[in-house]
């Protein structure tokens, strides 16, 4: 639904103009803050292959459940929630956004919320499989996840 907004250039012509606002990109900015909060409140979880919450999770689960938890289902699985993302540049990420871990965009295979640049590292919420932060949900730097061709590639819900 468009929004328009209607306004006077001046006092003086009595000239007035109509301008259209494009659809409540406010409300798509809340609803990823509002997932990175719900992933953040899930610190110390535990992983288990499969689960989305509220107790225990994977990485995708985190993420279907942090964002139905904010008003926006999303599919189930990392690849499927790539697939759904508007794809951004990483110069353009922003709190909220996804964190797709992979060889390429047709072979994801772990995902993350985005969490800010801090340290000299770029964050993430996600729920972690390796031993090294433990079997958990935790902020990482999303350079732990790469290595081996793997890459980090940002989505966009909303």
């Amino acid at each position: 639904m468009k929004k328009t907004l209607t306004f006077a250039l001046t006092a003086l012509t009595g000239f007035s103009a109509t301008l259209a606002l494009a659809p409540d990109a406010h409300a798509a900015t809340s609803i990823r803050v509002k997932a990175l909060n719900v992933a953040a409140a899930q610190k110390n979880d535990p992983y288990r292959y499969g689960a989305a919450g509220p107790n225990a999770f994977d990485c995708s689960g985190l993420i279907y459940y942090s964002f139905k938890k904010s008003g926006k289902t999303l599919p189930r699985t990392a690849q499927s929630q790539y697939n759904k993302a508007r794809h951004e540049d990483w110069h353009y990420r922003t709190k909220g956004d996804l964190v797709f871990i992979g060889k390429s965009s047709k072979s994801v295979t772990h995902v993350g919320i985005y969490a800010g640049y801090w340290s000299g590292k770029s964050w993430m919420w996600n729920a972690n499989t390796g031993s090294y932060r433990g079997r958990r949900v935790v902020v990482a730097p999303i350079n732990e996840y790469l290595g081996g061709g793997r890459k980090a590639m940002y989505g966009r819900i909303g």
